[in-house]
């Protein structure tokens, strides 16, 4: 799912290309799409695309007369700039918007349709998308001690919580947590202060690194390449790879549809941590240690 370093880029490319251009139609080719019914769609027709706002990981598009077009990419979602005369229809496309200039074209890989657009009228409409979440690089370190103690969760789940902070998710939270030095599953009633802070601080410097590291990527073009697995990961999608930092082979949990990638040296002080399934499955069996479990895969 693209996170704060990939939708903040979304939204100012979209705003530097589009910004001040009249959204001359939009063609829906999913009826699963959209998800409202007033306004209706083509009530942005004609219309000036004035800004373009992110909340969360949603991307807001204002248009003249307060009428906002809220979109969510979910996890397969992206978005593709083409000239003027694009065909839309194909197997992944949803919809595209046109504008003189050119036609931006949502898209979603893979059989599950998760990828949602809403019109609403008026700013006070768009609380319903604002799941609370602090925006982590404005916060300061009483708030953000102050979010992350709300609840007692593990410091992955606390980080990919959109209702306690806006816009880190599964692979982003892999590499705050592995530049913090912190286990994922140390619940977060027990960091002192300064792990607390010292988690702000990974938090700030890995999003605005990757973010700034997209911008020049990108440059006056466009995001076309969107993944959550990028080269120059410290963890995240690396299993079995060494750890920049340590050298000895990442680590994962497999749970749901995804994964955490940790480095058992530099977070964990060595401790294999038990995946739900295989730890289950052998039991007593299960490696308690990096160690231990590169002694048991050395030949007999």
């Amino acid at each position: 799912m693209p996170e704060l370093p990939d939708v903040t880029v979304y939204q100012e490319r979209i705003a530097a290309l589009l910004g001040g251009h009249v959204l001359e139609a939009v063609r829906l080719t999913s009826p699963f799409l959209l998800r409202t019914v007033e306004p209706p769609l083509t009530a942005l027709h004609g219309r000036t695309l004035r800004a373009v706002h992110r909340l969360g990981k949603r991307l807001v598009f204002e248009f003249d007369g307060e009428l906002f077009l809220v979109l969510h990419l979910m996890i397969a979602g992206r978005l593709r700039w083409h000239p003027p005369g694009k065909l839309v229809g194909g197997r992944i496309d949803l919809c595209g918007f046109d504008f003189a200039h050119g036609t931006l074209v949502l898209t979603e890989a893979g059989t599950k349709k998760r990828a949602s657009l809403h019109v609403v009228q008026g700013r006070a409409a768009l609380a319903q998308f604002d799941r609370g979440g602090l925006e982590v690089l404005d916060a300061t370190g009483p708030q953000f001690a102050a979010a992350l103690r709300r609840e007692n969760r593990t410091l992955k789940r606390a980080l990919g919580d959109p209702t306690l902070f806006s816009g880190i998710g599964n692979a982003y939270s892999d590499e705050i947590l592995h530049a913090a030095r912190l286990s994922p599953v140390t619940l977060t009633s027990r960091l002192t202060d300064e792990e607390v802070e010292r988690l702000r601080l990974a938090v700030v410097q890995t999003l605005q690194a990757w973010t700034d590291r997209l911008r020049q990527e990108v440059g006056e073009g466009f995001p076309d390449k969107v993944t959550a697995f990028r080269e120059g990961m410290a963890v995240h999608g690396r299993y079995g790879k060494p750890c920049p930092a340590c050298g000895s082979p990442v680590q994962r949990i497999r749970y749901a549809d995804n994964e955490c990638n940790y480095c058992a040296v530099c977070q964990c002080g060595g401790r294999l941590l038990a995946d739900r399934g295989l730890s289950a499955l052998l039991k007593k069996d299960w490696p308690r240690t990096l160690a231990e479990l590169e002694e048991r895969r050395r030949p007999g």
